[in-house]
Parts: C-alpha cells; sequence; structure tokens
C-alpha cells in the first residue's frame, strides 16, 4: 500500500492534491457524465456553476462521496443546500478531502438568479482550508462566479471562472484560475448531451463529454469521457417519488483505476 500510495503521488500530484485550486465535481451524477457540470442546473449546480441555482423551484439538498481509485486515503465528500427566494437562490456548500496526514476543508456561501428570462448569473464566496499535522493550517479566501444562457430552446451555454484572481496558496504556489466553458444539447425529454472545456491557466485543456438517458421513468443511465487524464465514466441515478433522488457512479483510468462514487439528492 505504502509503494501505490507514493506511485500515486508522484504520476498524478496535481489531479489528487490540487483540489483547493480545482472546483469539486458536480456530486455522483457530474462523476457518471465525465465530471461535466458547466450547464447543470439541479442542485448539483451548487458546486460547477451557481447559475444553474436560478432554476431551482423549491429548497433542495445534496450529498455525495467518492474514494479515488480505491485508495482509503484518498476520499472527497461534499454537501450542499439552497433555497430559492424572490431575491433569488441562495446556498451553502461543504467540502472535504484527503485523509489524517493531509486534508483540505472548504466552506461556501453561493447565490444564483434570473437577470433576463433565458440568462441567469451565479456566484460564490469560498473559504480553503488546508491542514498538514506537522506544519499546521493555511487559509485563503476566493470567489467564483458563472452565468447560464439559454441559446435555442434545446441548447444551452454556460460559461464558469474559479479564482479569477491569483490567489497565494504557498509561498512557492497559486490558487489555479479554472475557467470552463460548456454546452448542453437536450434533443428531446429524455435525452441530454453535454461537452465542456476546462482550462486552468498552468495546464493543458481536458475535454468532457457526458450523456443523460432515461430509461424508464425513474430511473437514468450515465456516461461520459473526459481526457487529460483520460478517463472513462458511467453511472445510473433512481428517483423516488419523495422528491429522493439516489447516484451511483465510478470513473476509470486507465492506470490508477476505479474511482466509485454515491450520492443523494432532495428537492420539497
Amino acid at each position: 500500500m505504502k509503494y501505490y500510495f507514493s506511485l500515486l503521488l508522484f504520476t498524478c500530484a496535481h489531479y489528487l492534491f490540487a483540489q483547493n485550486g480545482v472546483p469539486p465535481t458536480a456530486g455522483a451524477r457530474g462523476v457518471a457524465m465525465g465530471h461535466t457540470g458547466a450547464t447543470y442546473t439541479d442542485i448539483n449546480s451548487i458546486f460547477s456553476n451557481q447559475a444553474g441555482l436560478a432554476h431551482l423551484e423549491s429548497m433542495a439538498f445534496t450529498a455525495y462521496g467518492e474514494q479515488r481509485f480505491l485508495v482509503s486515503e484518498i476520499r472527497s465528500v461534499a454537501a450542499g443546500a439552497a433555497l430559492p427566494t424572490a431575491s433569488g437562490t441562495f446556498g451553502m456548500t461543504l467540502h472535504y478531502f484527503g485523509f489524517e496526514q493531509y486534508n483540505e476543508q472548504r466552506i461556501g456561501l453561493a447565490y444564483g438568479r434570473r437577470l433576463l428570462d433565458k440568462l441567469s448569473i451565479g456566484a460564490q464566496f469560498l473559504m480553503l482550508n488546508t491542514r498538514i499535522p506537522e506544519y499546521g493550517n493555511k487559509a485563503v479566501f476566493t470567489f467564483e462566479v458563472g452565468a447560464l444562457a439559454e441559446l435555442l430552446p434545446q441548447l444551452n451555454l454556460g460559461i464558469h471562472l474559479f479564482s479569477p484572481a491569483r490567489i497565494q496558496l504557498t509561498e512557492e504556489d497559486n490558487l489555479p484560475t479554472v475557467l470552463k466553458l460548456g454546452l448542453s444539447y437536450l434533443p428531446s425529454d429524455k435525452l441530454s448531451l453535454l461537452a465542456e472545456l476546462e482550462k486552468d491557466i498552468d495546464f493543458t485543456a481536458r475535454a468532457k463529454f457526458g450523456l443523460e438517458y432515461q430509461i424508464i421513468e425513474p430511473l437514468f443511465l450515465r456516461l461520459g469521457v473526459a481526457t487529460q487524464p483520460t478517463a472513462l465514466s458511467f453511472g445510473l441515478g433512481y428517483a423516488l417519488a419523495s422528491g429522493l433522488r439516489i447516484d451511483i457512479a465510478s470513473s476509470y483510468h486507465q492506470v490508477l483505476g476505479f474511482t466509485p462514487a454515491a450520492g443523494i439528492t432532495f428537492t420539497k
């Protein structure tokens, strides 16, 4: 296990540990669809593009967790809640990544609202904390902003920018600025197709694609693929009449293996 964990550190240091500079995945649903999220309009948009919160019609809650590459030390859990009001939708997020010897936490206050009938905007203010027992804690503050527009009745455009200002995390590292641009095409009520481009200004751009198909009334099939690093993903969602939805997913890296994820969402 020690050798395997060292290999993970060496081969995927940025992917594994630069989490405070990367917005969390949009729940287990996002994991299943290639880690997309720029055009989501459900509660999972609180993680990926807060402009999507403007489309919520009632109070909603979500929570999910993932264990990267089946290594217990590399786990991530997050929760979010949102409340629509006449002045817009307000929300809060909590996120934890890591293990006892290295972990990161983030707390966010989110807001989304419609500017026009087919245009919404959103933002989230974040406190990010990194803890290493031997060195103590390091906390920084940043924000993220996004917009979501309906270009055509079946075509949506989402844009999201994480940490526009260069915030210093350590003496040698800054929080990266991450830009996401996504399109979603909904040819029918049962099928959604998503394409997204993500660019960390310090790294190669990453392309992501996702598909969601409603097989029967309560059951959703999801597939996805992403590059840099190359990963395949898949999952299922099951919606209950009570407003509860259960999501399961997994992504697969050809060298490091599987990352299972599971989550729940509740809409009142």
